[in-house]
């Protein structure tokens, strides 16, 4: 993908597409309304507009912790991860856990009312739970430092542990689609499977909880 005349890898350009949209849908009130009500994913209305399966992994809360810890997630689970599968599939990873996690996001509200099916969720959290879960079941024994705890761990414990645990506790007061994270690991895991015949590689990946 090519930026302001420069080649920029898959990543990269995921996150500018991510930050591009926040800057956007952030900077009033008014712009952040109209991001909630026409991108953001409700249950209520997932049938009327089922775009927001997709438009809704690019918009975030307007507090920056939400966007920056997605971002530092998606970049050093990414980064790592395509060097692993290539483009092709690192993208397919990303979208399927994200639609995925919306999706298990839609099933629990319209089935058990849980959330309220007016309630709407926005971030990236599904797709790279599925990048994070993909890489733990290729490099389970590699060693990370999960933002905040400055503790080095193995990969998988960062990431089925920590990370799953987490998704359960609101540190900011803000409801957390867990439903979204439990969907985006499952599709990290499947992948995850499909590419484990490779040798496992030794190293270390900074990573930053997503929530």
């Amino acid at each position: 993908m090519r930026i302001l005349g420069y080649d920029v890898g898959v990543i990269e350009s995921l996150i500018f597409i991510n930050v591009a949209v926040f800057l956007v849908f952030s900077t009033t009130q008014t712009n952040f309304i109209w991001a909630i009500t026409n991108l953001a994913l409700t249950p209520s209305d997932v049938f009327e507009r089922p775009w927001t399966l997709i438009t809704s992994m690019f918009v975030h809360s307007r507090g920056y912790d939400h966007i920056v810890f997605n971002m530092f997630s998606l970049y050093f689970f990414g980064i790592y991860l395509l060097q692993l599968v290539g483009e092709k599939d690192i993208l397919k990873i990303y979208f399927l856990g994200g639609i995925v996690g919306g999706l298990f996001f839609v099933a629990t509200s319209l089935l058990f009312g849980e959330p309220d099916p007016s309630q709407s969720a926005v971030g990236a959290s599904g797709a790279i739970f599925a990048l994070g879960a993909a890489l733990a079941i290729m490099r389970p024994k590699m060693t990370v430092f999960l933002f905040p705890i400055p503790i080095p761990m193995p990969l998988y414990i960062a990431v089925f542990g920590v990370m799953v645990i987490m998704s359960f506790i609101s540190l900011s007061g803000q409801a957390i689609a867990w439903q979204a994270h439990m969907g985006g690991l499952l599709v990290g895991i499947i992948y995850g499977m499909m590419f484990a015949k490779k040798e496992p590689l030794s190293g270390h990946l900074y990573g930053y909880y997503n929530r």
